[in-house]
């Protein structure tokens, strides 16, 4: 499961990283709870918005 980050922010769980708009999250070397993921990717949490979004994989077409 591959996560991007949609509105930059600040992990207070990976020492202070700063994650930009575009970052896969989690960073290399790092590892994320699924409730944490599920409050990243919902507005259920202190600022209501939504800082990641799950990117699906789409098979390439076959030839």
């Amino acid at each position: 499961m591959t996560h991007k980050v949609v509105s930059r922010f600040k992990e207070t769980r990976h020492d202070g990283h700063i994650y930009e708009v575009g970052d896969n999250y989690p960073v290399e070397g790092k590892k994320a709870t699924k409730a944490r993921l599920d409050e990243l990717s919902t507005t259920k949490n202190k600022y209501q918005k939504i800082f990641i979004e799950e990117i699906t994989e789409t098979p390439k077409d076959k030839e």
